[in-house]
């Protein structure tokens, strides 16, 4: 076996393997990989890795490992956790220990760039799964037996719509659910740096760079404009594919996406977090989506309250090293 770092050059081979394992539950697109393996800043390359077979070369696994590296973003975010963002072996090649060499090398890199805690999934907003999918108990065992640990389970939402079914844009007293436009950007930017720093502020940055117009965002505004909420939502036509619409191959229509969503902590419980949910719906439904996907939750009775129900769920494990 040869173990070579992770090229771009083969992504079209690490598609074919991906799907010939994954196609009927997570069908991968190659943009999707180009997108949030190879076009992330914080991939991490001595930690990524394939696994070739030397006489006919080809592709038997591979692993992608991350870290905080994106110093050209502005921000900054702590060191010590690092992520590995997938980890595949072909079917007809386990048992060979390729899995754990590459899972070994992937561990190192991260150690030796000063990850203490390693996370499975979840790699910012670049991710592919949240977790390790729970309709793979052999991929959880088997990580677990490599000290991977973790019981909470976070789950993706799904709600399917007909023709007849019509979603109000929901109003309240003084503040006002609409679309975002161009020249909110720098206000939203504000609003997030003063109320969610961090993973969100930093995906809506990039959001921006990407030539994202608004279009996925609703924002609960005051009257008198100040943004005190957001919610995201996403379809086809989103300058990035956002991980609430990752599985849209597993449908014929067009598949929409909700999430993340927040309310500035000032104006937290009088029900806009689910009437900004109403919205982001509403917009979606406007443009002809029937199957929308609200991902990465564990608040089930919380979006259950607008029909939507468990599709997809995962284990969060992680290790330290």
């Amino acid at each position: 076996m040869e173990f070579k770092q992770l090229d771009e050059a083969r992504i079209a081979e690490m598609g074919a393997l991906w799907n010939r394992e994954w196609a009927e539950a997570y069908p991968i697109r190659e943009r999707l990989l180009r997108q949030n393996v190879f076009g992330d800043r914080n991939l991490l390359k001595a930690g990524s890795w394939m696994a070739v077979d030397p006489t006919t070369d080809r592709l038997l696994g591979f692993i992608a490992a991350k870290a905080w590296q994106d110093g050209e973003s502005g921000m900054s975010f702590p060191q010590d956790t690092g992520w590995i963002q997938m980890l595949i072996v072909d079917r007809e090649a386990r048992g060979q220990g390729i899995g754990g060499q590459l899972l070994a090398r992937a561990e190192s890199a991260l150690r030796e760039s000063g990850v203490r805690s390693v996370v499975l999934g979840n790699d910012f907003h670049r991710r592919l799964f949240p977790g390790i999918p729970a309709e793979n108990p052999d991929s959880r065992r088997w990580l677990e037996k490599r000290g991977y640990a973790g019981s909470e389970l976070t789950y993706d939402l799904l709600n399917e719509y007909g023709e007849a079914d019509v979603v109000e844009m929901p109003r309240a007293d003084g503040v006002t659910f609409r679309l975002a436009r161009p020249d909110d950007r720098e206000e939203l930017l504000v609003f997030m740096k003063r109320c969610f720093p961090g993973r969100w502020e930093y995906q809506t940055r990039q959001y921006w760079e990407l030539g994202g117009t608004g279009r996925e965002f609703v924002v609960l505004e005051r009257h008198g404009g100040e943004i005190i909420g957001f919610c995201r939502l996403n379809d086809a036509q989103s300058p990035l594919l956002a991980q609430n619409i990752y599985w849209a191959p597993l449908f014929a229509e067009e598949l929409g996406g909700i999430g993340p969503l927040g309310i500035d902590e000032r104006f937290r419980g009088q029900r806009y977090g689910l009437s900004i949910v109403q919205a982001a719906v509403a917009v979606l439904r406007e443009r002809g989506i029937g199957r929308i996907v609200i991902d990465t939750t564990p608040y089930l009775d919380f979006y259950g309250k607008l029909g939507y129900r468990a599709w997809k769920s995962y284990w969060r494990l992680q290790r330290e090293l």
